[in-house]
């Protein structure tokens, strides 16, 4: 079974080609950067070209219907593709962002689905008008093919009651559904199941908390395979400081600021989201590679926004823990869960207590997969995978369908 994964932002548009019958490995792969403009630009691989070798060239993308014409066009080309006659995809399977409190899983897509996905347009406006986007650019390309909707939020949909409302008035709640939904869930769903896998141990017994890092983070609690709480809340911006985006403050906050900086409130959406965070605090990027580096310099307040970010993560691992009553394994992931040793040896030094004691040696090694920590509290570093989370949901869901209908 060949699935095809598709992950649209406003202007870009990835994709990861999947043979699933046996070894789940990727014959191709791209992405479609400034669609929109005149020109744009299309990088792509696959298994018909040489090991290293990648293909990027500028394109005619003006929408995501012609970006996903780029990419079929590109499977069926006779040296790079990996189709000859026609594209041979069993499934598509889409990442949206937010689906709302109607779906706890992935879902294959029909009128009603889209319909939901475009109602969570007010409360995920960058995302989902682009995911959806997406959706239909594969209807027209590839009518008739099964297409899957996998759903960010769908894994934090076990979240108690008591994890996820606000203290608002509840008939706001009732009204406009303004509650935590926590996002980044097929990255955390993922890393907490190879966590256990890893360890050869059952996920239905464990207390994990996963630490989803990179320009946008998020931190979850899963308890017995289960999301039962996580940081970012009805937008990615609550939680963690990240790139960009402030995470937790006071709410008076953005009053205070519309009033004395005489902002609307899509510039106040646009200062928490696009200026604050790590470039907020540093002034120097949202990068933060870069932090670390002026960080070396001297540069002070490189310094600052470091010691801000390995806070807000530490008192969340603490937090989950207590709200867990206890946990078994700590996972890192994402750009800079993986790839970060000095975060992670911040992040977990105030954790001591917990009976953690970070390996040096294993910290800063090569391994992709490892245990840094091996005591009571094991500590991780697994990779993310979403778009194979995708692709294993998307079979799934077509699979079931099939057997509905059958």
């Amino acid at each position: 079974m060949k699935v095809m994964v598709i992950n649209c932002g406003s202007s870009s548009l990835k994709f990861k080609l999947f043979e699933m019958e046996k070894s789940n490995s990727v014959v191709a792969e791209g992405i479609v950067e400034e669609i929109g403009k005149e020109k744009s630009k299309f990088k792509y691989r696959s298994k018909s070209l040489k090991k290293d070798e990648e293909i990027i060239k500028e394109v005619e993308a003006r929408d995501h219907t012609q970006a996903v014409g780029q990419v079929t066009k590109m499977l069926l080309d006779p040296k790079a593709g990996v189709f000859k006659d026609k594209i041979e995809v069993d499934a598509v399977g889409h990442r949206v962002v937010h689906g709302g409190e109607k779906f706890s899983k992935s879902a294959l897509i029909t009128k009603g689905v889209k319909e939901v996905i475009s109602e969570c347009f007010d409360i995920a406006p960058l995302h989902n008008p682009p995911n959806y986007s997406g959706i239909e650019a594969c209807e027209a390309i590839m009518p008739g093919v099964p297409q899957v909707a996998v759903f960010d939020t769908a894994f934090h949909q076990t979240m108690p009651k008591a994890a996820y409302i606000y203290g608002l008035p509840y008939e706001l709640y009732e009204r406009y559904h303004i509650r935590k939904y926590g996002f980044h869930g097929t990255s955390h769903e993922y890393v907490a199941g190879k966590a256990a896998e890893l360890l050869k141990k059952d996920i239905k017994n464990l207390k994990i908390i996963t630490c989803h890092l990179g320009n946008g983070g998020s931190i979850a609690a899963v308890k017995n395979g289960q999301s039962v709480d996580t940081s970012m809340g009805m937008t990615p911006l609550e939680g963690l400081v990240m790139g960009t985006r402030t995470g937790d403050m006071d709410p008076a906050v953005v009053t205070f600021l519309m009033k004395k900086e005489h902002l609307s409130p899509d510039e106040m959406d646009n200062l928490m989201n696009k200026k604050s965070g790590l470039k907020g605090i540093s002034g120097i990027s949202n990068d933060l590679r870069e932090i670390m580096a002026a960080a070396e310099q001297g540069n002070s307040r490189a310094k600052f926004a470091i010691d801000i970010y390995c806070y807000r993560i530490t008192k969340y691992i603490g937090s989950y823990a207590a709200a867990m009553g206890g946990v078994d394994i700590i996972v890192f992931t994402g750009g800079i869960g993986e790839n970060a040793a000095n975060v992670r040896e911040k992040v977990l030094a105030p954790l001591k207590f917990m009976g953690i004691s970070v390996s040096d040696i294993k910290n800063k090694s090569k391994e992709k997969e490892k245990i840094i920590s091996n005591g009571k509290v094991k500590v991780m570093v697994v990779p993310t995978n979403e778009e194979l989370m995708i692709a294993m949901k998307t079979r799934y869901v077509v699979s079931e369908s099939n057997n509905i209908y059958r």
